[in-house]
């Protein structure tokens, strides 16, 4: 019988260890997210443009013209969503809409000569940052980091 107890408790403190250092695991990641949110909110501060904004100008660049609903799905965000971000970026100067000459019902946005040096510049910020943030890691650190991070990202 004291056997039996025995057992179950060290299951328990197993358990528990585990739990823990799940617990763990979930505080840092989300610990270093919020730091790395804040950091980047930090670089794109001169710009004063939102995140969303952001990622829509370099999807942009790397695609030129995109159909709102293509740009929908780069961005992983609603419909909706990519329309507040088209006009947000229109009434800066930093993206023009056009038909698609293959769709008149669709249209294309692309960016303006503004918006590719907005784009160019917050890059730019956004590289140093990253170095600057995951510089304390060694090459072989990083390598690991975005193997485990693409792992969990599946």
């Amino acid at each position: 019988m004291a056997e039996d107890q025995h057992e179950k408790d060290g299951r328990a403190d197993e358990w528990r260890d585990v739990r823990t250092d799940t617990d763990r695991l979930s505080e840092l990641f989300w610990s270093v997210a919020r730091q790395l949110r804040h950091s980047s909110r930090e670089a794109l501060a001169p710009w004063d443009i939102a995140p969303s904004h952001s990622r829509a100008l370099a999807v942009l660049m790397h695609h030129q013209a995109l159909r709102l609903s293509e740009l929908s799905d780069h961005l992983h965000i609603a419909p909706r969503s990519t329309t507040d971000v088209v006009d947000g970026l229109q009434e800066r100067g930093l993206i023009d809409r056009m038909p698609d000459p293959h769709d008149r019902r669709a249209m294309l946005v692309s960016l303006t000569d503004e918006g590719h040096r907005v784009g160019t510049a917050i890059r730019a910020a956004r590289d140093a940052d990253a170095e600057r943030f995951f510089g304390l890691l060694s090459e072989d650190d990083r390598a690991d980091l975005a193997r485990i991070l693409q792992t969990l990202r599946r």
